[in-house]
């Protein structure tokens, strides 16, 4: 990454997804292409209605190129008056063989791979999927190509609770293989700026804005 200066940051706030009929049932999503359920929609409108009413303004707003990220994203740019930017290293990890299951599910059908899913083993790959550290630095060089190219600006990105977890323990440090102690929830607002110190966390899990159509599906 080139030199980012004290005075010239970038701003991300980054948003997980509203709520799919997969989440409220506890699937592992991944890869798979599923829309947001009525829940999620009303979410995505609450979300986009107090950035308006904050007066809150992005120079550009991008999502995943999955869909459960692009409705919400879309919901938020046309209040906003802007294109969705699709980039796809913002996709969620693939869970490769566990795609699909919940997690008890996964314990019963793939013992051996439950126990790598609950160690969160850095190098598996769930057979077919996409290794943890694979996954991180797919990440890392989506949110460091959007600092490059978006100096100075504010950004809305709309993603994955896994591509959250992985930015987030990279503004604060935390191995990838410690567990998740921290919620993820549909439609909160993350707020990190990057600096020439690098990552940053400013803002973690707002979601005053939510109220009754708050849910906090797992991952």
């Amino acid at each position: 990454m080139r030199h980012i200066s004290n005075a010239l940051q970038t701003r991300l706030c980054i948003i997980r997804h509203g709520e799919t009929d997969w989440n409220a049932d506890g699937r592992i999503q991944g890869h798979t292409d599923i829309s947001l359920n009525e829940a999620g929609q009303a979410q995505a409108r609450v979300l986009a209605m107090a950035c308006n009413a904050a007066h809150q303004c992005f120079h550009a707003i991008y999502s995943s190129d999955l869909a459960r990220a692009r409705e919400t994203a879309q919901v938020l740019a046309q209040r906003a008056g802007h294109e969705v930017r699709q980039l796809p290293q913002l996709r969620e990890r693939h869970y490769g063989i566990f795609q699909g299951l919940t997690a008890p599910e996964g314990a019963e059908h793939y013992p051996a791979a439950y126990a790598h899913y609950l160690a969160r083993d850095p190098d598996y790959d769930f057979e077919t999927g996409e290794s943890l550290c694979a996954f991180a630095q797919r990440v890392a060089a989506g949110i460091d190509w959007l600092a490059r190219h978006h100096l100075g600006q504010t950004l809305a990105v709309v993603c994955h609770s896994g591509v959250l977890d992985v930015v987030y323990r990279r503004a604060t440090g935390r191995g990838l293989t410690t567990p998740r102690d921290f919620a993820i929830p549909n439609c909160a607002l993350n707020w990190f700026h990057c600096d020439a110190q690098g990552w940053h966390v400013d803002v973690w899990g707002d979601r005053h804005h939510l109220g009754s159509v708050l849910t906090q599906p797992p991952e």
